[in-house]
């Protein structure tokens, strides 16, 4: 690689990094949910399957649960890789809160991780949490 190469890379390295503005959100908690998004994105199809079993029950889990399923883990794998590509830079609807609008580091799925509190059955994730 010539010097005017690595001269240009580390001028893209060097603008991307100014571009974080730490006062705006976090990039980095938005690069770990997107990493986290995509390698456990996944899970969106047993969870989707739980849920529907526990509100409207057994055939409606493995039909209507199963396609709710696959259909979150499609938007969770996308919505990760876009969070993964797009870290350093402030998102249009990405706050912190679900209310507010305008440019943010926030989630653009709620909830923000795959596995939150309450699916957390047997307090893998979060040990602090009482077992129901």
């Amino acid at each position: 690689m010539t010097r005017t190469k690595k001269f240009i890379c580390l001028a893209v390295v060097a603008l991307v990094i100014s571009t974080i503005n730490v006062q705006a959100g976090d990039p980095f908690r938005k690069l770990g949910r997107g990493v986290v998004n995509v390698v456990f994105g996944v899970f969106e199809i047993p969870i989707k399957i739980y849920d529907v079993n526990k509100e409207d029950g057994g055939l409606a889990a493995v039909s209507y649960g199963s396609l709710k399923g696959i259909g979150y883990f499609v938007a969770r794998e996308v919505v990760g890789v876009i969070e993964v590509a797009t870290f350093p830079i402030p998102m249009p609807g990405a706050t912190d809160t679900p209310n507010e609008s305008g440019w943010g580091y926030g989630p653009w799925m709620r909830p923000e991780f795959v596995v939150g509190p309450d699916h957390d059955i047997y307090n893998i994730v979060y040990q602090d949490l009482p077992i129901d």
